[in-house]
């Protein structure tokens, strides 16, 4: 491969790679706690779009059990939103792995 072709084809990766950062910012993942009491929505760049809370889960009297909720349900939208993440960019990639994709 010479070098206008390797070019041609890391431009077609950096175009291929900015296409699914832009979707994977709009793409919103769910995590939950509680068994549904708590929930997250969280878009795949880390930003919580939503906090839902069933009445339940709020006791005026133990804070901490909601604090608690908040954490695992938030942990739990993160990790899908990397596992969703890596799959795309694994797409991309062809299954390299590049520090800071995946």
């Amino acid at each position: 491969m010479n070098q206008a072709q390797m070019m041609v084809q890391v431009k077609k990766m950096q175009a291929e790679m900015t296409k699914a950062q832009e979707e994977l910012a709009s793409t919103v993942v769910a995590g939950s706690a509680g068994g549904g009491a708590v929930g997250v929505e969280m878009t795949c760049d880390y930003r919580v779009t939503a906090v839902k809370l069933a009445k339940e889960a709020v006791d005026p009297e133990d804070p901490e059990t909601l604090e608690d909720l908040l954490v695992v349900a938030m942990n739990d939208a993160v990790q899908k939103a990397q596992e969703a993440s890596a799959k795309r960019m694994s797409s991309v990639t062809g299954g390299l792995r590049i520090p800071g994709l995946t």
